[in-house]
């Protein structure tokens, strides 16, 4: 099968299976001028795609596939989980819904703070961990990125998304959303796993 759209110009088209605005910025932010990101929505699919996966993995693949049976379409998915230690790796893979099916941010970070709020003191340490699942000519190909850091008593911030007012990056003093975009990208979880996908497919 043809990869779906290497034009002249060597710009690549290629289906990211995400409805979230955020994660369409950041990843065409990542990706650059030499992919043109397109949404399932331009495809066709306007339903919610299926992420039952008991791992990260398994959701991120899953959401690639239901893309590609689709479409036939050259795809990508992502899926990620932020691991508290205090938590024992909760919310892991329930990460996205933690605090309600709508899938709220603010439900989510007002779950996290009540429940390490409930454990008493101890460690804050935290991870993103992030699965981007690529189908290229029916081929399936998977990169990883990991951002180690701890989680804020309170959230700051107003950029970014999801998490990110209460993610204090390792190395930082500051959470994922004081930071300005660009500076985010480059240590981000998805940031390194978009990286890693731009540059098989840049070979």
């Amino acid at each position: 099968m043809a990869i779906f759209a290497m034009l002249t110009l060597s710009i690549m088209k290629i289906v990211f299976a995400t409805g979230n605005p955020g994660k369409l910025r950041e990843a065409a932010e990542i990706l650059g001028d030499a992919f043109e990101l397109v949404t399932p929505a331009q495809v066709g699919i306007g339903e919610d795609i299926p992420e039952t996966g008991t791992t990260i993995r398994a959701n991120s693949l899953q959401k690639a596939q239901y893309i590609y049976e689709r479409t036939g379409l050259d795809c990508f998915a992502d899926d990620t989980g932020l691991e508290v230690d205090l938590l024992d790796g909760a919310p892991g893979v329930e990460t996205a819904r933690y605090g309600g099916p709508a899938r709220k941010s603010a439900d989510n970070i007002r779950k996290l703070l009540t429940e390490m709020e409930r454990r008493g003191e101890g460690p804050r340490t935290a991870r993103f961990r992030t699965c981007v699942t690529l189908i290229l000519q029916g081929k399936t190909h998977f990169f990883d990125g990991v951002m180690e850091g701890s989680i804020a008593r309170t959230p700051y911030g107003n950029g970014g998304f999801g998490y990110d007012p209460v993610f204090i990056p390792e190395g930082y003093a500051v959470t994922a959303a004081q930071l300005p975009e660009a500076q985010k990208n480059a240590i981000s979880h998805r940031g390194k796993a978009l990286r890693a996908m731009a540059e098989f497919l840049k070979r």
